[in-house]
């Protein structure tokens, strides 16, 4: 066979690979997962609560306030509001074991053998509340912190009962029966979100991702992941030409494969 016509062969059947190679990268990816926890929530929300009783306001983006002045923002996955009160829900797609209680800072995921540490989302949907809190000018106790896991997941250990799987996120929600506003003060509740949100767009993610990666950074000293917010382990390279120097890797690895040099 002539090598030009065996060449080219070759290079079409590569450029059929390349697709397949992006396609595999993205569904493995953080921000896939997370889309997928959302979509999923969304279903579960349109198809177990009644639109009558229940407005949903997605992917919110507020900005956040100190001593008056603007300090960055702060992003809620789905904001339910009801007569029942505002439900703020933070979306957990994740797998495996996980192991956590409401006053511990991070919380564990573990695969087999391999555990990683993450934000306990608790205390990050706390900070979304108290926006709300500063933006809607409510008592907080008309505001309920909703966490949902999806995914192929277990708790270990005795969760809060605001801390769900699925569905049971949903039963949470139902069984808040006390009406806290009437019909007025819920569509003025929803109109001062949908006034006060940023506008959707790439550079509002832009924004809000810079001000995460900032607030890690000062927080942790770098001992922090600044792509997914997991611990950092100082491991030693076994290969290549750094091998024998010590660096900074995600303690999620391969999940995540953010590296800083030591």
């Amino acid at each position: 066979m002539d090598l030009s016509i065996y060449l080219n062969m070759m290079f079409s059947a590569a450029w059929y690979l390349i697709p397949i190679f992006i396609f595999s990268v993205i569904i493995r990816s953080a921000w896939f997962k997370g889309v997928l926890g959302e979509w999923q929530v969304n279903l579960l929300i349109k198809f177990f609560l009644d639109k009558k009783d229940y407005h949903l306001i997605k992917n919110v983006t507020l900005p956040t306030f100190t001593d008056g002045k603007e300090q960055g923002t702060t992003q809620i996955d789905h904001i339910i509001v009801s007569k029942y009160g505002i439900f703020v829900l933070e979306t957990k797609n994740m797998k495996g074991w996980i192991f956590g209680s409401a006053n511990q800072k991070q919380w564990t995921q573990q695969i087999f053998k391999h555990k990683s540490k993450f934000q306990n989302p608790l205390h990050q949907n706390y900070k979304h509340i108290k926006t709300l809190e500063v933006c809607l000018r409510i008592k907080s106790d008309a505001i309920f912190s909703v966490i949902i896991f999806i995914g192929d997941s277990t708790f270990k250990t005795k969760m809060p009962e605001n801390v769900r799987f699925a569905r049971g996120g949903i039963n949470f929600i139902k069984s808040k029966t006390d009406v806290i506003f009437n019909a007025e003060e819920v569509t003025n509740i929803i109109e001062k979100i949908e006034s006060g949100r940023l506008a959707r767009g790439f550079k509002t993610n832009r924004g809000h991702v810079k001000h995460v990666k900032e607030i890690v950074k000062e927080k942790t000293d770098g001992k922090l992941c600044t792509q997914c917010g997991s611990n950092m382990v100082l491991r030693k390279a076994t290969k290549g030409k750094n091998a024998g120097n010590e660096f900074w890797g995600c303690s999620t690895f391969p999940m995540c494969r953010n590296v800083i040099e030591n």
